[in-house]
């Protein structure tokens, strides 16, 4: 799947999460070379979102390793943290603020100032189209304009991995289109990790897909080991991820 050399940038080893008896992750193994945007899949409660909390370091696994460009994410995390941008699914954000003034906040939490903040902020309200909200309080935007000024936070320091939880949730068609175009954008140099309930966006951005359930992951492979088409592919998902009766 990787090109012979390319390094990797998100390592997932062993990676189990228990809640008591419940294990929301259990041994999960996957790794995603630089420059490779691949899609992460699965029905609601299988783990997805708990797999990226740990990826990114919000969230500590019960056991096994995570790795970020090399980095531990618990041993080295500040080093790993430089190198992701996280969109969480639902992510908080402080509504009193604009998204100008929120935007620079994060940018100076993350040691960026002067003409280099600026320019990263010009070029996040470009990309995530946010120039004409710029001033206005987060808590009066649609979510759409919400969820775009999660994806600026998520770019503002030119993160060379991007882990995002459904990027186009709450989006209208036309901005689903504007985000998916960015996205294989991105993908030509960065690595990125997206979670999605749409097949479409599967086979619109990304070459691989990786498949849980249950915790369990239940396939890894290109886009097309899923199927050649989105009934193909929503029959296989089907399969894979019907829940087993006793």
């Amino acid at each position: 799947m990787s090109k012979p050399g390319a390094e990797l940038m998100i390592e997932a080893q062993g990676l189990c999460k228990y809640y008591g008896q419940f294990a929301a992750v259990e041994d999960v193994t996957f790794s995603i070379p630089s420059g490779q945007v691949t899609a992460f899949l699965g029905p609601n409660g299988a783990g997805k979102s708990t797999t990226m909390k740990i990826l990114t370091g919000f969230l500590s696994a019960t056991q096994g390793q995570a790795r970020i460009g090399g980095h531990d994410v618990y041993t080295d995390r500040i080093e790993a943290a430089k190198l992701i941008g996280y969109l969480p699914e639902n992510g908080p954000l402080y509504l009193e603020m604009t998204p100008r003034g929120l935007l620079r906040y994060l940018g100076a939490a993350r040691n960026l100032s002067g003409a280099y903040l600026n320019e990263r902020l010009d070029y996040v309200a470009e990309r995530c189209s946010l120039t004409q909200v710029w001033g206005k309080p987060t808590g009066k935007l649609s979510r759409g304009f919400r969820q775009r000024v999660g994806m600026a936070q998520a770019l503002l320091h030119d993160p060379k991995v991007l882990i995002l939880d459904e990027p186009t949730a709450g989006l209208d068609p036309n901005q689903v289109h504007d985000v998916r175009e960015l996205i294989r954008d991105l993908g030509k140099t960065k690595t990125i990790l997206l979670s999605t309930h749409i097949l479409q966006e599967v086979r619109a951005v990304a070459s691989r897909v990786i498949l849980v359930n249950e915790g369990r992951l239940v396939l890894d492979g290109a886009v097309t080991d899923l199927g050649a088409d989105e009934i193909e592919m929503e029959a296989r998902f089907r399969k894979l991820t019907r829940r087993q009766v006793a």
